[in-house]
């Protein structure tokens, strides 16, 4: 016999039937689910109480999770969510149409109420880009999910690339596989939540028959995402390193790079140069170039970003400021990169007047590192003059695991007073917890979304959203890669308040 529902639990199904939707979800104020009903095993293939506990950013599509993390995080404020299109993380990666409620109930506990209704595709829905697969593939990781990406170069044969594989993956796969172009004529391939990669050796076939091109022109490898010993950490940065490698030089690199032998062989092939990479930090064998920053209302400077630039033949010809930097991360150097950085910046704000600033970025290793804060500070205390004209940017190269040592560090270079900015902000879904945990005074907005803006409505209202968000925690918003100036009108119609990129001024000697 069925037990009799809750009086509350009537309340949810009653709202449920009004939203003629698909899937119901109440989130809790711990921002997991805390009440599921519906079509999820339709959907999902999982009952609605397997859900409970869960992230509800994990019901969408990987392409789509930073902007659903941005809508969830100013629903509270604005009391509602209007309908949205979201992509499902289904097989079929449905398109829906998400709204919702910020609802307090008999107990005064706040809670998000969101209903999931299906609509077709709208025209600007695109495949994931290359951060989505990145994240997706670091949230298995850190899952211990033994997931492998499959890393596709179609070398020269780049006519209609995107077309012949999606065709490929239709005809070969049978089923779900997240896909995002890295370069042109190179894609990654992360298989659906619980399934495997296709047959390779077919698809790569299936691929040269389409574009036809000659057996062997078609080369797929895979990376595998489990750490082989590694701490989540330094699998993290293995992969990193290894997208990047094979951006560079597509599957050659992989191979040269040590992806034979997993993720370890990675580490321990970037760790034979780490003797070169301790010598170049420590001597300095770079400079740093200096990009402004500029209100977009008066066109006035504001302050500049400091960025790394490398001496010649510190690196090989294909590697670059963030090769090195992601070298940095793989063998453990980049709090003395950090710090190195720091000290040149606050040398080279002596040439500014009081009042304004040059900005360094700091890694989020660095910034929940105990040893980096108590390092930093020192150089700070011995150059009192320069602490005052610098500011940090926090980046998100590296998910940040202990937040709490990252808000102390944050917090005491606020006290002193060090303006904090989230770097690359809506780049990932981890970017919305930090501006609700650390201390910021600016957020600079990913150019990935200035340039979608520019033809996107859909983008435009996510920047709208995120200048939303930064108010409401009293941040300013920087929009990054400003080109020309109707990228510079159509940030400041959004709200955004200063703007870089070569509009106002290419990096520089200050």
């Amino acid at each position: 016999m069925s037990q009799p529902r809750s009086f509350a639990d009537r309340e949810r199904f009653v709202a449920f039937a009004f939203a003629a939707a698909d899937l119901l979800v109440e989130v809790g104020g711990n921002g997991r689910i805390g009440f599921a009903a519906g079509a999820f095993r339709a959907r999902f293939g999982q009952t609605p109480e397997s859900l409970i506990g869960s992230d509800p950013v994990r019901l969408i599509a990987a392409e789509d999770r930073a902007a659903f993390a941005t809508a969830l995080a100013l629903l509270p404020g604005r009391g509602r969510l209007a309908p949205t299109a979201f992509r499902l993380a289904d097989a079929e990666r449905t398109p829906f149409s998400v709204s919702g409620l910020h609802i307090l109930s008999a107990d005064t506990q706040a809670r998000l109420c969101l209903c999931f209704s299906p609509l077709p595709a709208p025209p600007d829905l695109r495949p994931a880009d290359g951060p989505a697969l990145l994240r997706e593939a670091e949230q298995r990781q850190r899952a211990g999910l033994a997931d492998r990406l499959a890393l596709v170069d179609l070398g020269s044969a780049c006519s209609a690339a995107a077309e012949t594989l999606e065709r490929a993956l239709r005809e070969e796969a049978g089923t779900e596989v997240l896909t995002a172009e890295l370069a042109p004529g190179r894609y990654g391939l992360l298989p659906g939540e619980g399934q495997k990669l296709p047959e390779l050796g077919g698809l790569a076939r299936r691929l040269e028959e389409l574009l036809g091109t000659e057996a062997g022109s078609v080369a797929i490898t895979t990376i595998p995402l489990a750490g082989d010993g590694l701490t989540p950490a330094q699998a993290a940065r293995a992969l990193r390193h290894g997208l990047a490698t094979f951006v560079r030089l597509g599957a050659t690199g992989i191979r040269s790079a040590g992806f034979e032998d997993g993720l370890s062989g990675v580490v321990a092939k970037v760790t034979e140069r780490a003797g070169v990479l301790r010598r170049v930090i420590a001597g300095r064998k770079f400079r740093l170039d200096f990009q402004p920053i500029v209100h977009l209302a008066s066109r006035r400077l504001h302050h500049h970003e400091a960025l790394l630039r490398l001496e010649p033949g510190v690196l090989a010809p294909d590697e670059g400021p963030q090769e090195f930097v992601s070298l940095a991360e793989t063998i453990g150097l980049t709090e003395d990169l950090d710090l190195a950085v720091a000290a040149m910046t606050m040398a080279a704000s002596a040439a500014i007047p009081d009042g304004r600033h040059l900005a360094f970025n700091i890694s989020g290793l660095s910034a929940q590192s105990a040893s980096f804060r108590r390092r930093l500070h020192a150089l700070m205390n011995r150059d009192p003059r320069g602490a005052k004209r610098v500011m940090v940017e926090l980046t998100e190269s590296v998910e940040i695991e202990d937040e709490a040592a990252a808000s102390l560090m944050l917090r005491s270079l606020r006290e002193r007073g060090v303006p904090i900015c989230i770097d690359d902000f809506g780049a990932g879904a981890a970017a919305f917890r930090y501006l609700k945990s650390f201390p910021v005074d600016f957020v600079k907005v990913d150019g990935s979304y200035v340039q979608a803006a520019l033809t996107s409505e859909r983008d435009r209202s996510f920047v709208a959203a995120m200048v939303d968000l930064s108010l409401a925690v009293g941040a300013q918003v920087v929009a990054e890669r400003i080109e020309t100036e109707e990228a510079a009108q159509v940030m400041q119609k959004l709200g955004v308040h200063f703007g870089q990129g070569w509009l106002f001024g290419k990096p520089g000697p200050l």
